[in-house]
């Protein structure tokens, strides 16, 4: 089914246009990354979709039966609300009933549940209610009676997304969902359950993200917005950003003849004499051609800069048996560490666990309840916090850069004035004069960003720096940090980012729990999902021990649906030599819990000499090893098969 058509889409704001001319069709079923850099046009175009604005030129038509939804960064409600008010909005049966079940659940109104569940049933609404119990309890949302207007920035965002995928789940046969960041303020497991929910549900997408990942996970096509036209690349971010760069070489190429041309032209201009011929006016109309594309300038986030970074000393900071606690909930349980000079540490763990009183602490903005933090006296540090930019005054973005100082110092003795930093970091020269109040949300986060740099620190302290920043503005920041000599640490959501950058992990479990992993995020998922497999394989066998089962009986009973799957699963993925070694464990084990009964019996009938008593305590310790061993085997086979 055709969703939408778009031709000759043109908007402008003042003089200078976001996109021109451009055209594009979606279809049911597609899944469409759209990126640029922040400023260019994205939220533009969606909001022109979605009917809040329109175009100045050109003609759009959206089909009859299409639902448009528009997950935006900046959520509406109606803020003298609750939390499920907002959610339920809709009037209609089904929904309305769901509400008042939600309503009692909060409440614990038995009476009301009951009668509710009667018209439940009547209106099939059981199917609905347990798609919304899974959105509302993955993205962490429990307060319901809560009024919007107390909540904190990230958990308007997980309501507004909540309140978008019931929407769209609801009564809706065909829907374009277009969300704009979606991912800021959500953990990692949220996004990842985001991306498996997009998936199951099939929806038709239109997604404006930074997060490489996601995108990947979730659309099969990427629209650029650049230089204000529309470029489209089929296939993931990898092959995008080989298809850009061979792009970039062919215009390249096309510039580099038009100079030419423009210079030959340009001096044929000069030559001629001020009376013109019809012929000769016919190639002046060609030279203003052959120079505006001989003018062309190709922008490519690439930023290469040695930066004359403050010296770091050998002591660099040092944390020894450092407690925090706020209230009943522990922060930081003694724990130990002394950074080393380059360190790339990566910081994760779920919302509320304690990440950003961490950092606050080891810049001593917040005080420990017991412990040291000893600071080394050559570290500066540079903290580019979530609170973003802060500024007194409203003055041009040249200015506001020139009050930290007018030039930055290099590493090879040379430096770089206000305006050509700026100019590394995508602010041309007419942005550098735009008023800070005129800069988009990603813009203010990218003059928050290069400030801190400006100072020179050598300890960087990244706190969800990704979060609005635009994916050319993320290759700038990430070729940065990959040359970076001092201390880097990252608390980020962003699974790419960190898998580029970090060397290691702090893993903030909750609790006061701090595991130091040595991996990037990427391994440690991985880590965590091999464990948890491990762990749940050893709780059968476990449960089925502690009702007094002998391992072989743990092993016959597989013979339960599920289990006879994965036998089945088992005899059909592995090789010839596994399989016999999966049947011989079979046999192995049921004899070794055997001769360890036996023993048992035998060293309890107080016949035995000292000696062999001895001998058989040291079998019954060989046999617990041997089970330990081919238990952990016969786990891993069965995984395999799985």
């Amino acid at each position: 089914m055709h969703y939408v058509s778009a031709e000759g889409l043109t908007k402008s704001y003042g003089i200078n246009p976001l996109f021109k001319n451009i055209s594009f069709h979606i279809n049911e079923g597609d899944k469409i990354a759209l990126i640029a850099r922040n400023g260019v046009g994205k939220s533009t175009l969606l909001r022109i979709l979605n009917g809040d604005e329109t175009p100045d030129e050109g003609k759009l038509f959206i089909h009859k039966d299409v639902t448009v939804a528009l997950f935006e960064q900046e959520p509406r409600f109606d803020e003298s609300k609750t939390v499920l008010e907002n959610i339920f909005h809709t009037d209609h049966p089904v929904m309305n009933v769901i509400r008042a079940y939600e309503m009692a659940s909060e409440a614990e109104d038995g009476v009301a549940l009951s009668e509710l569940f009667g018209k439940m049933d009547d209106l099939n609404a059981w199917d609905f209610e347990v798609k919304v119990k899974q959105i509302l309890t993955k993205l962490n949302i429990h307060h319901l009676e809560q009024p919007v207007r107390d909540l904190s920035g990230g958990q308007r965002k997980r309501v507004a997304l909540a309140k978008t995928l019931i929407d769209i789940g609801f009564d809706h046969k065909h829907t374009l969902l277009m969300m704009d960041e979606p991912t800021n303020h959500l953990d990692v497991e949220m996004i990842e359950w985001l991306e498996n929910y997009l998936n199951q549900e099939n929806v038709t997408l239109l997604l404006v993200t930074h997060d490489r990942y996601f995108l990947d996970a979730v659309s099969e096509e990427i629209w650029e917005l650049e230089r204000e036209n529309m470029y489209v690349y089929h296939g993931d971010y990898e092959n995008y950003i080989e298809k850009k760069a061979a792009r970039i070489e062919s215009e390249q190429a096309s510039i580099d003849k038009a100079r030419n041309e423009y210079r030959k032209e340009l001096e044929w201009m000069r030559k001629q004499p001020k009376a013109r011929t019809t012929k000769s006016k016919s190639r002046q109309d060609n030279f203003y051609e052959v120079e505006a594309r001989a003018k062309q300038r190709i922008e490519d986030a690439q930023l290469q800069l040695q930066v004359k970074m403050s010296r770091l000393g050998g002591k660099v900071v040092e944390m020894k048996k450092v407690y925090k606690s706020y209230g009943e909930l522990p922060i930081l349980k003694g724990f130990d560490y002394t950074f080393s000079k380059g360190e790339r540490i990566g910081i994760i763990g779920k919302n509320g666990v304690g990440k950003s009183t961490f950092l606050n602490m080891l810049q001593q903005i917040e005080p420990a309840d017991s412990g040291k933090i000893n600071i080394g006296e050559t570290v500066v540090f540079g903290n580019f916090s979530q609170q973003g930019l802060v500024i007194k005054e409203n003055m041009r973005v040249i200015e506001y850069v020139k009050t930290f100082a007018e030039n930055f110092p290099l590493a090879n003795g040379g430096s770089l004035s206000a305006a050509q930093f700026l100019e590394l970091f995508l602010f041309t020269p007419d942005k550098q004069y735009t008023y800070l109040n005129a800069l988009s949300g990603g813009e203010k986060k990218r003059l928050q960003l290069l400030t801190i740099l400006f100072t020179n620190p050598n300890f960087l302290i990244l706190d969800e720096p990704t979060n609005d920043l635009d994916l050319p503005t993320l290759a700038v920041l990430e070729n940065f940090l990959s040359d970076y000599q001092g201390c880097v640490l990252i608390v980020s959501h962003d699974r790419y980012f960190m898998d580029r950058l970090v060397d290691h992990l702090f893993v903030f479990e909750g609790g006061g729990e701090v595991r130091d992993f040595p991996g990037n995020y990427t391994q440690y998922r991985l880590w965590m999902k091999d464990n948890e497999k491990k762990e749940n394989k050893w709780e059968v066998l476990e449960q089925r021990k502690s009702k007094g089962e002998s391992t072989e009986s743990a092993v016959a009973g597989r013979e339960t649906p599920v289990a006879v799957q994965k036998e089945a699963m088992v005899k059909k993925k592995l090789s010839f030599k596994e399989k016999r070694e999966f049947e011989q464990l079979e046999k192995e084990l049921p004899e070794l819990e055997a001769e360890k009964k036996q023993i048992t019996e035998q060293m309890g009938s107080g016949n035995l000499s000292f000696e062999e008593l001895n001998k058989m305590s040291g079998r019954i310790l060989e046999i617990d090893r041997m089970l330990e061993e081919k238990e952990l085997r016969w786990l891993e086979l069965s995984e395999m098969g799985g």
